[in-house]
């Protein structure tokens, strides 16, 4: 019944806007001699809290939103230019004229300008034309906009975004999913380049049903439990890979309309899977239709230069100190998680904000007021963001790109930390793939750094990433990373594989690395799908969704992976043959887990290992199987015990390890 009311009524408004009534009531603040007539969606609490920093659901009364106003439908538009002397709508429906759609500069001079256009339909182009600051004449995109022009276009489309969700079963369920003590396997994915219908047209896209057509079964396939996009918000610049944002509440149109990514969205949420998106609210690009600059001045960025510029990226920093600014990111956050469902959002480059002197010389930036290099408005900015979000969607997870050691990441605003759910575990990921791109023989002398993640692991919820960063720019693919021969590399990735998804923690993984892609990552096409019919490549994604099964079977893999009652150390002391053993262990001790890393090409037939309080019956997995192509000639169809402690139950296995392999025993 919910339903069908609701699409009797966007049947009705969309009949009514088509045209304007010629009756309707006037009021006292409408002006009907004029063609935008001065109304507003806004209340003073809502400017109020605007401006305080603390309206967190602005795009529901920010932007151009389909309103009926006495008995008339048309669009109700509402910018913040404070430095503004007019703003119109201007765009194909008045053949793009500057001057003929005022808006209404508010009354309280909060520097908003707003004003409702009877008869203005769905799917119009516009912009807004503003004489701002020295009277300088701009156009600039809707920063609410829900919906853009595909580029090189750079206009907003006034978009409904309505539709009718078919995934209340995964959001009953969610928590669950996104506990902290839920089986993690992140899949990320840039939707450009995953498949394209033209390999070798850049500008050959599927579209977002196209994508979960072919996506969602191969993720489920694979045995993921989330899927993480980079970003979806509209974003001029393909060789950005979308982290040069200018819609931070509009989904890319390179693929479809906002239903279309819902649609996606939602598919994924009813096979079970979760949907994280990448989100940057560290910095914007300086495209002239976007933020920079929106009203003549420095409205959304620093006007300092030491803080407002981001050498990095040749773009321009937001200003977490102005509260209309903070009400605009912590939005568009919400916006995602409100209007999209999705289940977590990855904020990118969290260091650049914190720090003040992020990729900044001495003498191009100044301490803050206490003499500090931390950005303490951007500070306070993370905790509320993550305190409005786990509060407003608690079955949730908000996760930190952060590559600093910077105190209390994941931890609790209550307890001094910045309040994100989990944190990219940076420093293992440089460790380990600094260890495996050794020669084995060289592995016994830096067994160190190895192990030395578990010396600082408790100190945050960490995500173990092998993200898109670490197969681009000459760094090389992953499986040119490692040492030896055709039949090593893949041994030694295999078992990179099966060390990171044994080690606790959340797993990332960027596409293609999961079936040994041969050349670097590269926006312009697709990946090389062609690989898999090589017996190497496709054994190696086996591998993968061997390792993601057992994460989501067996209890000892993610039950305790945040809790130090969930990992031990068997054995360290063999360097020299560069074999280590530990132990997962889960709420029940039967469900205990025993891994054995032979990280050197050399088979040890009955290798002697000490275990304390249960014999390990059964090899439950080797990254050695014939499947995945390994030699599959050394396996443990039975594993030998004998107590040699009775009192203090120490028993001794005799265990056979194939080279480069990894073995889990239960």
């Amino acid at each position: 019944m919910a339903s069908k009311k609701k699409n009797e009524i966007l049947k009705i408004k969309n009949a009514e806007a088509k045209q304007i009534s010629k009756k309707y009531e006037e009021t006292n603040f409408i002006d009907t001699s004029l063609l935008v007539w001065n109304y507003s969606l806004l209340t003073s609490t809502d400017v109020k809290n605007y401006k305080a920093g603390t309206h967190y659901q602005l795009y529901k009364k920010f932007g151009a939103h389909s309103v009926q106003v006495n008995g008339v439908w048309g669009i109700c538009f509402c910018v913040w230019a404070p430095n503004a002397t007019s703003v119109s709508v201007k765009g194909n429906f008045n053949h793009w004229k500057d001057d003929e759609y005022m808006l209404h500069p508010r009354w309280d001079k909060s520097g908003i300008w707003e004003g409702f256009i009877p008869g203005f339909k769905m799917g119009e182009t516009y912009k807004y034309h503003i004489v701002g600051y020295a009277k300088r004449k701009i156009d600039k995109g809707d920063p609410f906009a829900h919906f853009w022009e595909k580029r090189p276009g750079t206009a907003s489309i006034t978009w409904d975004m309505y539709y009718e969700w078919k995934d209340d079963a995964w959001m009953l369920e969610r928590k669950k999913h996104n506990s902290l003590n839920a089986p993690w396997s992140v899949y990320e994915v840039h939707l450009a380049s995953w498949k394209r219908p033209d390999r070798n047209d850049e500008g050959s896209y599927y579209s977002y049903d196209e994508l979960a057509a072919q996506l969602i079964p191969y993720v489920i396939e694979m045995g993921f439990t989330h899927i993480e996009l980079m970003p979806v918000m509209e974003y001029p610049y393909d060789g950005s890979w979308g982290y040069q944002c200018t819609g931070f509440f509009a989904p890319t149109s390179r693929f479809g309309d906002p239903q279309g990514l819902m649609r996606l969205i939602d598919a994924f949420h009813q096979s079970g899977i979760g949907v994280i998106l990448d989100w940057v609210p560290s910095h914007f690009p300086y495209d002239m239709h976007g933020l920079f600059m929106f009203d003549g001045a420095h409205t959304y960025e620093y006007a300092d230069m030491k803080k407002g510029f981001h050498p990095d990226w040749n773009s321009y920093i937001f200003n977490y100190k102005r509260g209309e600014v903070k009400s605009f990111l912590i939005s568009s956050a919400r916006f995602w998680f409100d209007v999209f469902h999705i289940d977590g959002i990855r904020v990118d480059a969290v260091s650049s904000m914190l720090k003040l002197n992020y990729s900044r010389k001495e003498g191009e930036w100044e301490p803050n007021e206490k003499g500090g290099d931390g950005n303490l408005e951007a500070i306070a900015f993370v905790k509320d963001l993550n305190e409005t979000i786990f509060r407003d969607f608690p079955d949730v997870q908000t996760i930190a790109e952060e590559a600093t050691d910077w105190p209390g990441v994941s931890k609790p605003t209550w307890k001094d930390g910045l309040g994100f759910g989990m944190k990219w575990m940076m420093g293992w990921m440089h460790d380990t793939l600094d260890y495996f791109k050794m020669d084995p023989i060289m592995r016994q002398f830096q067994q160190d750094k190895f192990s030395f993640s578990m010396m600082y692991y408790y100190d945050e919820n960490f995500m173990l990433p092998i993200s898109h960063d670490e197969v681009v720019h000459g760094k090389s693919p992953m499986i040119y990373k490692m040492p030896g021969d055709e039949w090593q590399q893949f041994a030694n990735l295999r078992l990179l594989y099966t060390y990171m998804w044994t080690h606790p923690g959340a797993k990332l993984l960027f596409m293609g690395n999961e079936f040994g892609q041969t050349s670097e990552w590269n926006y312009k096409s697709d990946l090389q799908w062609d690989l898999l019919r090589f017996d190497s490549h496709q054994g190696l994604r086996r591998c993968v969704a061997a390792l993601n099964e057992l994460l989501k079977s067996e209890p000892a893999m993610h039950e305790k992976q945040f809790s130090k009652k969930g990992f031990e150390w068997v054995d360290l002391n063999h360097r020299q043959e560069s074999v280590v053993a530990f132990k997962r262990m889960g709420k029940k001790r039967i469900d205990d887990l025993l891994i054995i890393l032979n990280l050197t090409p050399v088979v040890r037939m009955d290798w002697t290992i000490q275990v304390k309080g249960k014999v390990y019956k059964q090899e439950i997995f080797n990254s050695d199987e014939k499947k995945y192509w390994g030699s599959a000639n050394v396996f443990n169809p039975e594993i030998r015990s004998k107590l040699i402690d009775k009192a203090l139950k120490i028993y001794e296995l005799k265990v056979n390890l194939p080279p480069l392999g990894g073995i889990i025993l239960k």
